[in-house]
C-alpha cells in the first residue's frame, strides 16, 4: 500500500505538538472479573465498568454490556508516560477481536428455552438442583429433619400398646400411658383422646425422637411433654379456681373457641379470604351452601385460627391446602386437634426457632439473642408462642405466670428436673429478630439479579427472604411454583 511520505511526516509533526492526553489504566484481561467503576485500557480506548463485569466480557462488544467508553474514546495507555513516537504507518487490516466466551458450566444457558406460545421452558433437573443448593445450610437441614412426617395411612393405624407403633410413640407410651393421660386431663373435651394424642405424635417423628443415648431421648421427651402440656392448659384450660380439679390439670377443656361453632353468628376469622389479596389467593377459603365463607375460628389444642394458618397446616398434613380450608371442622373432630399443636411445636416460627430445638438444646443463642435477653429455657418457649403479648414488659404477665406454674407442676409429675439457672419467664426478653441464631428465611421470592449469559439476562431463580410470601420453602413444590409464576415459565 502506497502512502504520501510528506503527509505522514506532517501528521507526525502535528502529533508532536499536541499535548499528551492518553489516560493511564490497566490492560483488560480476558480471564479477570472487574467491579463497577473499574477502568481498563482495551483497543487503545479507555473503558469504565458500569457494574460487575464477568471474565470474558469484552469492552465495547455490546452497547448493553458492562463496559462504557470514557473520555469520548480518548486513547489510553498502561503507563503514565506518553509513547516516545507514534506508529510509522497504520495497520493494513483491522485487529481481530477474540470472541466473547460465556462462562462454562452454567446449566441455565441451555436449560432455559423459549416457549413458542410465550414465556419459557425450564429443565426440572435444574430447578431441583438449585432448590437443593439454596436449602442445604446446616440450619436448614436441621429444620428439614425436625419437621419430617409419617404418612397418614401409618398414622391412622396407631393405637395404644400396638406392637407396630413408631419408636417415638412407644417412647411416649412408656412415659404417659392412657391412665396417666386421663389423670392429667380429666376435664378434657371428649374429642381429645389418648389415641389421637398418640397419632398426633406419630405424625411428627422428631417429637420424642432418638438421641445419642436412650437416657437423653427419654429426658428430652419428658421435658417436651411438660412444656407442651403447660401451654395446652393455658391455651385451652378451664381456668376455674373453684373446681375440685387443680387448674394445672384443667387443660384441653376447649375444643372450639369459646362461644364459637360452625353455625354460630360471628367467629368468622375470614377477613383474609378476599380473592383480591394474596392470602386469599394462596389459601382460598371454602364456602357454605349460601356461598358464605367458612369460619376459621380457633380449633384444637393450639386453637388454630385464620385461613393463613389452616392452609399451611393442611399442606403439611395432606400436601393440599384446600382440604382443611374446605373442612375446618376436622381440626376439632379428628386427631388433627392435637396434631395442630405438635405441628406448631416442631415447625419454626420465623424469626423464632422451633420449640423442640429450645427444649433439646440444639438451639444456641448468639450475641444478638443474648443482647435481647433471650436464653434457653421455658421462658423462650413462651416468647415463641405468645411473645408479643406476654414478654418484654419488664414484669410477668398473668398468662406467663400461669404457664410457668403449670410447667413446674407438670415437670414435677413427669420427673423433669428444673435447673436453678433455667430462665422460666420472659419478662425481660425482647422479641426474636432476623439476626438471631434460630432465624431462618423460609419463603421464596423473585431473584432480580441480572445474569448476562442467561436468556434475556434473567436469573430464572427465586431467593429465600425473611418475609411471608405465597411460596413456603418447607412446602414441596413451592420453589418451582415461585419460578414459574415470577418468570412466566413452565418447569418440565
Amino acid at each position: 500500500m502506497n502512502f504520501n511520505k510528506s503527509i505522514i511526516f506532517s501528521a507526525m509533526t502535528a502529533l508532536s505538538t499536541i499535548p499528551w492526553q492518553s489516560h493511564a489504566a490497566d490492560v483488560w484481561q480476558v480471564d479477570k472479573s472487574y467491579t463497577g467503576g473499574s477502568e481498563v485500557c482495551y483497543a487503545n480506548t479507555l473503558y469504565q465498568a458500569k457494574w460487575w463485569a464477568n471474565p470474558g466480557e469484552e469492552p465495547g462488544a455490546s452497547q448493553w454490556g458492562a463496559w462504557a467508553a470514557q473520555l469520548d474514546s480518548t486513547p489510553c495507555d498502561t503507563s503514565v508516560e506518553p509513547p516516545t513516537e507514534p506508529p510509522v504507518e497504520p495497520p493494513t487490516e483491522p485487529p481481530v477481536e477474540p470472541p466473547v466466551t460465556p462462562p462454562s458450566g452454567d446449566p441455565y444457558e441451555t436449560g432455559v428455552t423459549i416457549n413458542p406460545n410465550g414465556g419459557y421452558f425450564i429443565d426440572a433437573a435444574i430447578i431441583a438442583d438449585t432448590e437443593q443448593h439454596k436449602t442445604s445450610s446446616p440450619l436448614f437441614n436441621k429444620v428439614k429433619n425436625t419437621i419430617r412426617k409419617l404418612d397418614n395411612t401409618s398414622v391412622e393405624a396407631v393405637a395404644p400398646l400396638r406392637a407396630a407403633n413408631p419408636a417415638n410413640v412407644k417412647r411416649l407410651e412408656s412415659i404417659i400411658d392412657q391412665a396417666s393421660f386421663e389423670f392429667l386431663f380429666p376435664d378434657r373435651a371428649p374429642e381429645y383422646t389418648y389415641r389421637k394424642f398418640l397419632q398426633a405424635v406419630a405424625k411428627f417423628p422428631a417429637f420424642c425422637d432418638d438421641y445419642e443415648t436412650e437416657q437423653k431421648a427419654e429426658a428430652v421427651c419428658r421435658k417436651a411433654l411438660a412444656t407442651m402440656f403447660a401451654h395446652f392448659t393455658q391455651e385451652t384450660g378451664g381456668h376455674d379456681p373453684h373446681s375440685a380439679i387443680p387448674q394445672w390439670r384443667q387443660g384441653l377443656y376447649f375444643i372450639r373457641e369459646a362461644g364459637c361453632s360452625e353455625t354460630s353468628a360471628g367467629c368468622g376469622y375470614n377477613n383474609s379470604c378476599a380473592p383480591s389479596t394474596w392470602q386469599g389467593q394462596t389459601w382460598p377459603c371454602g364456602t357454605d351452601e349460601q356461598g358464605l365463607y367458612l369460619k376459621y375460628f380457633g380449633r384444637g389444642a393450639k386453637q388454630l385460627s385464620y385461613n393463613y394458618n389452616y392452609g399451611p397446616f393442611s399442606d403439611a398434613m395432606f400436601g393440599d391446602v384446600s382440604i382443611l380450608l374446605n373442612n375446618p371442622e376436622l381440626v376439632a373432630d379428628t386427631w388433627l386437634n392435637l396434631a395442630s399443636a405438635v405441628f406448631f411445636f416442631v415447625y419454626p416460627q420465623p424469626p423464632k426457632p422451633d420449640m423442640m430445638s429450645v427444649i433439646d438444646g440444639s438451639w444456641v443463642p448468639n450475641e444478638i439473642d443474648t443482647a435481647r435477653g433471650i436464653s434457653p429455657g421455658f421462658g423462650a418457649t413462651i416468647n415463641i408462642i405468645n411473645g408479643g403479648i406476654e414478654c418484654g414488659h419488664g414484669y410477668d404477665k398473668p398468662q406467663a405466670l400461669n404457664r410457668i406454674a403449670y410447667y413446674e407442676q407438670f415437670a414435677a409429675y413427669l420427673n423433669v428436673p428444673i435447673e436453678a439457672n433455667e430462665v422460666l419467664n420472659c419478662s425481660n426478653q425482647d422479641s426474636f429478630t432476623n439476626d438471631g441464631s434460630g432465624a431462618l428465611n423460609i419463603h421464596w421470592d423473585e431473584d432480580w439479579t441480572w445474569q448476562q449469559y442467561r436468556p434475556d439476562g434473567k436469573s430464572f431463580e427465586c431467593k429465600l427472604v425473611p418475609y411471608q410470601t405465597p411460596y413456603f420453602a418447607l412446602s414441596k413444590g413451592a420453589y418451582s411454583r415461585c419460578v414459574e409464576d415470577k418468570f412466566d415459565a413452565t418447569v418440565q
